[in-house]
This record gives C-alpha cells, structure tokens and sequence, in this order.
C-alpha cells in the first residue's frame, strides 16, 4: 500500500543553462511542490546532501549528457516522506551517478527515487555525516574493487590523499590492512581516519616514487590510486610495482606523455572509473557493504564543519568553495 502525504511546498536548486565561471553561477532558487512518487518509487525529504566537484562541473557545463534544466546533487540523507507504509518515516541515505544529472537530485526540498535506492543510514551517524558519504566513498569502494580490492600485503599510493576520495580511499585500504601511502602537492598533514599509520609526501619537494620503493624495499606500489590524474601520472608510473594498478577518476590534462615500454615491461594495468555510470540503486548496493564498517566505526564519516553546512540561498558560494578547494565537506541544507 502506497501512502500520500498532504505535504508544503519546498524550495530547490534550478539550473537551467551552462555557467560562464565560478563567479556567476547561473543557479536559480525556486519553491516546488513535492512531487508525486509512481510505483516503486518513494519521495525523500532532504535534511542534508553533500556537494561533489561533479555538482559544479555540471553546472558549469562540463558534463555533456546532463539535461536542462534540473536540480543538481547527486548524494543524500533525508526522511521517507510518501511510499510504501513500512517506509514511511525511515531516515535514509544514499547517492547515484544519475541523480542531479539525468534527473533531478538532492539539492532541493524533494526527491523522488527508486526505493530500491534508499537504505536506512548508519544508526551512529547524524543525518549531516549520511549526507557526506556518497560520491566520495562509492568513488573509492569502485575503484579499489575494480582494480582487484586491497589485500593486507599491499602497498597503496594515494595521490591526492586529503581530497575527499583520497580520504575514503585511505581509509579503505587502511581498514584492509594494507601499507599506504599519500601524496599531496604542498606540505600538509593528513586529515583522513586511518586504520594504521600512513605517511604523507610532499610532491613539490619529495621523490615520492624513490621513498616508495626505499620504504617497500624496491617492490613499490601494487595499487595508486591517482584521484587527480595528469598532475600524479608521471609519479604513479614510476612508483608501480610490478603487475601494479593505476586508478583513474579525474584528470586536468587529457593528454598525457606514456610510455609504453614501461607500461607492457611492467605488466601494468590502467583503470578508469566514472561513478555517473552507476546509478542510485548501484550506489544503495555499495552502501549494504560499508554501512556495517561504519557503525563498527572501521570506517569514519567526515568530520562536520558548521560553517560549511550552507542554506540553499548560500548554494552559489557553496559551490564555489568546493571547487576552489576547501578542505571540509560541503553540504547543503535544505
């Protein structure tokens, strides 16, 4: 049986046409009503979303197969407002490759979505810290996964460490028992929850691939995971070990000098990961595997900084921090 809530209207993001820059964002802030579900389906009432690269880049006209217009936000947390009787009232989590691209996402009051989407969030985790996981934990499982998962005798480079996939991903591989390394491109400290000890390297001083091998004793690295791209190629090349995995999930430069020699020498294997592909029930099936390690407390959620929580009326220089870099997770607040 399918129950109807008589619910107020809500505001939400409207995007409905590419943004020239940063600085003059074309999102629109609208009142929608709820929209109606359809059979097998349930409509979500946002509390928290976080806000991914992706969001932007979507606004900004990077993503060629996004429609218009469309209210972005690709993850969630929120309460089930309208469905099935024994959903009703369950506060969920979730995020998907289609949401806020092909459809419309979690940056508004509403959304409407597969049930078989939406799962029970973590019973430890606030509704702020559900909303943070998506994109950057269903990045890391994937690719991790896809590249043959972590084993406790691995080394794991992860370039970009204290982006929010580095992050998800450093706490993967630590909680797989593996030795991991990091790398960011200026002095930092590492601000990912780690399972054992990991080191971070300084690209702008460090040879990051020669400490690698000295500390593996010349064996270097099975899996870099290079959350950057183009910046990390080069260095991850030369840190490989033999048979190593080198994941992709972003670049700067879409071109980038190879060489082959080493590439078929070294038995190397490149991966591409693209999560738009996966959808929301894709998503909800990588969070039955996580959700058990976060309330566990092997895994961690992001730490919540108040002052980067934002109102929908604020999304623009929600937006804007994301990709000017800050070090907290954004979320918006319907």
């Amino acid at each position: 049986m399918d129950i109807r809530n008589e619910t107020v209207t809500g505001r939400a993001l409207r995007v409905s046409q590419p943004s020239q820059d940063l600085d003059n964002l074309l999102v629109e802030l609208v009142e929608i009503a709820p929209p109606r579900p359809g059979p097998g389906q349930v409509l979500v009432e946002i509390v928290a979303a976080g806000v991914n690269p992706s969001d932007v880049k979507a606004s900004l006209g990077h993503m060629p197969h996004a429609i218009w217009p469309r209210t972005p936000g690709r993850d969630f947390s929120g309460i089930v407002s309208e469905g099935p009787t024994n959903m009703i009232g369950l506060e969920v989590w979730g995020g998907g490759g289609e949401l806020g691209i092909t459809q419309n996402g979690s940056h508004g009051k509403w959304m409407v979505l597969d049930q078989k989407a939406v799962r029970a969030k973590p019973s430890n985790f606030t509704m702020e810290e559900a909303g943070s996981i998506g994109v950057p934990f269903i990045t890391a499982y994937e690719g991790l996964r896809e590249a043959g998962g972590v084993q406790p005798t691995d080394v794991v480079l992860v370039c970009g460490g204290n982006g929010k996939v580095g992050q998800a991903a450093i706490q993967l591989a630590t909680m797989a028992g593996a030795t991991v390394f990091a790398v960011e491109h200026t002095a930092q400290q590492l601000m990912a929850h780690t399972n054992k000890p990991v080191e971070l390297f300084n690209s702008s001083v460090d040879d990051v691939a020669d400490i690698v091998r000295q500390k593996t004793n010349g064996h270097g690295a099975d899996i870099v995971f290079n959350t950057v791209g183009s910046p990390y190629f080069e260095l991850a090349n030369k840190a490989l070990a033999k048979q190593g995995r080198q994941i992709f999930i972003s670049t700067f430069d879409r071109a980038v000098p190879f060489d082959i020699f080493n590439f078929f020498r070294g038995r190397h294997k490149f991966i591409g990961i693209d999560t738009l592909a996966l959808t929301s029930v894709e998503g909800a099936k990588i969070f039955d595997k996580l959700r058990p390690k976060f309330e566990e407390g092997l895994l961690k959620p992001f730490p919540i900084n108040p002052a980067s929580c934002y109102a929908l009326a604020d999304a623009a220089k929600a937006y804007a921090s994301v990709l000017r870099g800050t070090p907290d997770r954004v979320l918006l607040k319907p």
